[in-house]
């Protein structure tokens, strides 16, 4: 035997190796202690049971928030600039002021420009409006390309921290995100976590005649819903104004409270939300200090003192499931715009194994139908192809194993779908011997030439079918990119084993003996 021939002999040996070390943990569980891969291949949600939740993303939502925060920082920037404006509302994806003074109008257009430069000045059709502001298009539209990917990206992290094992979150179209919990069949917590905005505002406590009642909030004054004395809930008349988000904490963990509190969570912040919430506190010593979640009074405690080391504190008799949530949507920022629950699908396991047990139905009777074709229609050439199938099907399994791939019900017809691919190499090759050896050519002339001319079609074929599975894996969702994925990596395996296998089995037969004939 050549040197050429044992090396790749050696390399089909230690890949199968390697796909018999990923496999163990799929089939022994737990694997043993010593054995040096303990990761068991990924089964989808339709396998394994779990939830699946489809949620739609408000992208217009996001945008009115970020003109929102720009009206109360420049309300905050002009009371600081000592400009007097009388009022600073935004009415859509518009800013109206209405000056005090008329004469400042240019010291405020000149202000924007300096700290807002994403706002610009529009025409206005309202006569009492002194200035009219609104987003600039280039940062419109940036912020729609971005606002799914942020989403993505936080509920990534939310739903890590909540403890899921491998879960997918992935977006859907422009506005969707696809949301698969496996394992999962209680989805409210989840649903809770994942769908909370987790806007946070501190908010002062709206006090005195200008209050006004529940019934007729005093101007530049809301009515919120909060938890109340005993656990109970009541209405609060909250200013409007924001002294701080949500978006300047930095850290928040959980600790225990008191016996009346419950859990609590404390909260850090950077630079600017110590400076904020320094000059707040010390201004509103003596006042309540409203700490509203997505519109929620969570507490309203009384302002004792200015709070000036940049950490705080929520308390609202949460039990720690509560508090492990709220400090988890903190760390992790708010949502940049609310998200729409479109669909939901709860999947049993029940139904997950009824699925595992047809497919492997469906497995084996393909297989066996394949393997006993090849063994009567080309006798000692069927033998060699049975053996590149079963190895191509190690292969295949083995790489989702490895790569971390997620086995669906959709991955494994496209694992039935290959191997009846799978020997069509062999076939071409097998028929181009015979063919060869017709024409009275010597069985190792008969075996260069039978993989040589078969070559082209084999790859041809294979290189346009991959290419399809390409096309699936970019433009499909779910279901479709999971055939993709077993599609590509299929004609990937069958042209290792279908082909270059086969050939070194073949070589091995030339080398050890001279032959006289080939069964095929």
């Amino acid at each position: 035997m050549s040197r050429t021939v044992l090396y790749r002999v050696l390399l089909f040996v230690v890949l199968a190796a390697a796909a018999v070390v990923f496999l163990v943990p799929t089939f022994l569980r737990p694997a043993p202690v010593f054995w040096p891969w303990h990761q068991p291949v990924r089964l989808g949600l339709d396998l394994q049971g779990g939830t699946h939740l489809l949620y739609g993303v408000e992208i217009e939502q996001a945008i009115n928030n970020t003109v929102d925060r720009h009206a109360q920082d420049l309300e905050r920037e002009l009371r600081d600039a000592q400009i007097g404006a009388v009022t600073v509302e935004r009415e859509g994806k518009t800013v109206r002021l209405r000056l005090a003074n008329k004469e400042k109008r240019q010291q405020v257009v000149d202000l924007v420009k300096e700290r807002f430069p994403t706002l610009v000045t529009v025409p206005s059709q309202d006569a009492d409006a002194d200035l009219t502001l609104t987003l600039e298009q280039r940062d419109a539209q940036r912020i729609r390309d971005n606002v799914v990917d942020q989403a993505l990206k936080i509920i990534r992290n939310r739903i890590d921290q909540f403890g899921v094992s491998e879960p997918t979150v992935q977006a859907q179209g422009a506005d969707e995100i696809v949301v698969q919990l496996p394992g999962i069949q209680d989805p409210q917590r989840a649903k809770d976590l994942i769908g909370k905005t987790a806007l946070l505002e501190f908010k002062l406590l709206a006090t005195g005649p200008q209050a006004g009642t529940v019934e007729h909030p005093g101007p530049g004054v809301q009515v919120l819903n909060g938890k109340g004395d005993a656990g109970g809930r009541r209405a609060y008349l909250v200013e409007r104004r924001t002294l701080m988000t949500g978006d300047v904490i930095t850290d928040a963990s959980v600790r225990p409270g008191t016996a009346t509190e419950g859990m609590a969570v404390d909260f850090s912040l950077d630079a600017r939300g110590t400076k904020l919430f320094a000059d707040g506190t010390n201004a509103n010593v003596g006042r309540n200090l409203a700490i509203v979640l997505d519109n929620y009074v969570e507490s309203a405690p009384t302002i004792r003192e200015p709070i000036t080391a940049g950490r705080g504190q929520i308390t609202g008799r949460f039990d720690f499931a509560e508090a492990q949530d709220l400090a988890n949507v903190l760390r992790n920022g708010a949502l940049p715009a609310p998200l729409k629950l479109i669909e939901e699908r709860t999947v049993g396991p029940s139904l997950g194994q009824d699925s595992i047990r047809k497919g492997v139905l469906s497995f084996v009777v393909g297989s066996a139908l394949v393997i006993a074709f090849m063994l009567v229609y080309y006798r000692g050439g069927g033998v060699i192809a049975d053996a590149a199938l079963l190895l191509n099907i190690l292969f295949l399994v083995g790489a989702f194993a490895a790569f971390g791939f997620t086995l669906s019900l959709p991955g494994i017809a496209g694992i039935v779908l290959t191997i009846g691919m799978a020997v069509d190499a062999n076939v071409l090759i097998l028929e181009r011997i015979r063919e060869e050896l017709r024409l009275g050519k010597t069985p190792r002339a008969a075996i260069d030439n039978g993989f040589e001319r078969a070559w082209y079609a084999i790859r041809d074929s294979n290189v346009t079918t991959f290419c399809s599975g390409l096309i699936l894996f970019q433009f499909g969702t779910g279901p479709v990119r999971g055939f993709a994925v077993t599609l590509c990596l299929g004609i990937l395996t069958s042209l290792l084993t279908g082909v270059f296998g086969t050939r070194v089995v073949y070589d091995v037969l030339v080398s050890r003996r001279r032959l006289t004939t080939v069964s095929v």
